[in-house]
Formats: structure tokens, C-alpha cells, sequence
């Protein structure tokens, strides 16, 4: 009994994982804004294969302060619609002056999944932890062109709190 079912799994395992492309392209600049605390920041993502990327971010509130993270990450399709990601990145914090804090290196590990939702309607979800602070981020971004987006959401990176922010993202 148990060689008929792995002569039929095995097989049905290696042709559904194949038969998935990316839904979502892991090449982009983006360029955000916050709110509460207001901050500015950037993110820049490359592909290196089809199921891994590198990604670099620096964010700042312009008090003399700013978060620069680095890492690796991996992508996957989990169906037609839906993409699984993960990272791993190393942040170097320098804290506003106001806040009698010294600069620290972090680490941050995240998980999260990417949806379309309608032709060029996605949302986001991402859940992690740096340090010992939980990090949360949803979000629906629209995609206007094959090369421009424009997104919007709720986001706590686990170092600033809670805020709204806005962006706009550039596919290559």
C-alpha cells in the first residue's frame, strides 16, 4: 500500500511545484514615506535566481538617525495567486539623539506572503522579529504599468512603532 501511494505522490509532488512560476517580481527599487514618527526610506531588491533575492533598505526619521539593513531572501509560488517569501537581514540602528541610545546591529528574520487579488490589485502580509521586537506589515499595492506601483499600508519595523506609510516601486 505504501509503494502505490509514493509511486502516485512522488511524481504529482514534482510536477505541481514545477508547474508554478514566480507571481511576482523580486527586481525593484521603492521609494516610501511614513507617518508617526514621519521618516523616509528606500529598499532596493535583486533577483539571484528564480527562488532567491538580495535586498538592501536604509530608513531615516532625519533626527541624526537612520536604519541601514542588508540580507538574503527566498521566494516561491505557493499556487497561481500567492507567493511565499522570507529574509534575513542585518541592521545597523543609530537612534535619534532624543532618545539616549547608542547605534546597535540587529538581526531580523521575517516570513510573508504576497496575493493577487484582483489583475493588478496585490496585498501583502508580513510577520517577523528583530531583536526581541515583533515586526508587522499589510499593505495593497496597485499596479499601474508593467513597470510602476503604487502601495500603501500599515508597518511596524519592530524599531519605530506602529506607522502609515506610503510608496511607489520601480520594477527592472
Amino acid at each position: 500500500m505504501a509503494s502505490q501511494i509514493s509511486k502516485w505522490l512522488i511524481p504529482f509532488a514534482l510536477i505541481s511545484s514545477s508547474a508554478y512560476a514566480n507571481n511576482f517580481d523580486y527586481n525593484y527599487f521603492e521609494f516610501r514615506v511614513g507617518s508617526s514618527p514621519q521618516s523616509m526610506g528606500a529598499e532596493y531588491s535583486v533577483s539571484l535566481t528564480d527562488n532567491f533575492h538580495a535586498l538592501a533598505r536604509l530608513d531615516s526619521q532625519f533626527e541624526h538617525d537612520g536604519d541601514a539593513a542588508g540580507g538574503i531572501g527566498f521566494n516561491g509560488p505557493l499556487n497561481d495567486f500567492v507567493d511565499i517569501y522570507g529574509q534575513a537581514l542585518g541592521h545597523y540602528v543609530d537612534y535619534p539623539n532624543d532618545e539616549n541610545k547608542s547605534s546597535e546591529t540587529l538581526l531580523e528574520l521575517n516570513v510573508g506572503l504576497r496575493l493577487w487579488i484582483a489583475e493588478k490589485l496585490e496585498t501583502e502580509i508580513k510577520v517577523g522579529t528583530i531583536d526581541d521586537h515583533s515586526i508587522f506589515n499589510a499593505g495593497i499595492r496597485f499596479h499601474s504599468t508593467d513597470q510602476l506601483s503604487l502601495g500603501a499600508g500599515f508597518v511596524n519595523n519592530g524599531i519605530w512603532g506602529p506607522q502609515i506609510e506610503m510608496n511607489v516601486r520601480a520594477l527592472f
